[in-house]
């Protein structure tokens, strides 16, 4: 800390002990009056520079130990490392770590809320299972969660998920603003938030809360759906060209992430390019029929009716005959 006159410059620096690895740094340059305010500044930027890096850490010490002698926070953390990972069988790795770490714990609301989340995948993202099915297993577990610790954010973000799929945007949105309410700084919080207004209606304010989910936590367990989700709400904004780069920007970063390449299709015939529509089109429906028989030969619950017909209306101007 410097102060010159009626100025304060506070200087914040994060190393990791142990490594002695730069984590973070920042600067605030304010007036004397300000120092408190500053104070508070900084203790929030800690935070949320902290909880990321420390995730990551876990994560990576869980899967290099032996899975015979996982803790039920070792087998949650080696959870967390697979659900991040694209692949059904990765999503099915990612599920029976959860389960183990529930067998070993079973009061742990975070692994109930995460496995819930997986469940869920296995239909929205893969394929594997049926909507019905997944919810019909998925959301008594999300409620165990809640029940087991109301303050914990991922129970009730994986009740706000469970809620969405449903087509219940009214109770998914309540849900997501209780996960904010007991951890402000909750990235799967304010990305739940920001998926839900976006299939509710209000794209714009959900590209709000997905933003503030991308600066709480940049590196998130599961970063390909918050990219695709920004594309789909400047899709529905009719923002074509910004639906094209994130998209496109959700395919460089994950080439397998099969449900970008459709959306991309859409705003592409959207904005009048037609050869490159055409193109990602064909590589949708060749990269997953199944995906494409879900989201497209019929409509998703949480996919509002208006919002659907867009869809197809783009999909239709990139050469699809259905």
């Amino acid at each position: 800390m410097r102060r010159s006159d009626k100025r304060v410059r506070v200087a914040a620096q994060l190393i990791d002990a142990e490594t002695d690895k730069h984590v973070w740094a920042e600067r605030y340059d304010r007036d004397v009056q300000e120092v408190f305010a500053v104070q508070d500044e900084i203790a929030e930027a800690v935070a949320i520079a902290i909880e990321p890096a420390v995730a990551e850490s876990e994560r990576r010490r869980a899967v290099r130990k032996p899975s015979q002698s996982l803790s039920a926070w070792e087998a949650y953390q080696r959870g967390l490392w697979h659900m991040a990972r694209l692949g059904a069988s990765e999503n099915e790795s990612a599920k029976h770590f959860l389960m183990r770490s529930i067998d070993l714990d079973p009061n742990f609301a975070s692994a109930h809320g995460v496995l819930a989340a997986v469940i869920l995948t296995a239909a929205v993202i893969y394929q594997t299972r049926s909507v019905a099915d997944v919810l019909a297993e998925a959301e008594p577990i999300a409620r165990r969660a809640v029940s087991l610790d109301p303050l914990n954010a991922m129970a009730h973000v994986a009740m706000c998920t469970s809620l969405l799929l449903r087509g219940d945007y009214s109770g998914a949105l309540t849900e997501a603003g209780r996960a904010i309410a007991v951890t402000p700084n909750s990235a799967a919080g304010h990305s739940s938030l920001g998926t839900v207004l976006v299939f509710s209606g209000q794209p714009r304010p959900g590209l709000e809360s997905i933003s503030k989910a991308i600066r709480l936590d940049p590196f998130a367990t599961m970063p390909y759906n918050r990219l695709l989700c920004i594309a789909i709400a400047y899709y529905f904004l009719r923002e074509y060209d910004a639906a094209i780069r994130s998209a496109q920007e959700a395919i460089q970063a994950y080439p397998d992430y099969h449900l970008a390449p459709r959306w991309l299709a859409a705003a592409l015939a959207q904005a009048g390019q037609l050869p490159e529509a055409r193109h990602a089109l064909r590589k949708a429906i060749e990269m997953s029929q199944d995906s494409f028989e879900m989201y497209v030969h019929q409509r998703v619950p949480w996919h509002r009716p208006e919002d659907y017909e867009h869809l197809l209306d783009g999909l239709r101007k990139a050469g699809w005959q259905g």
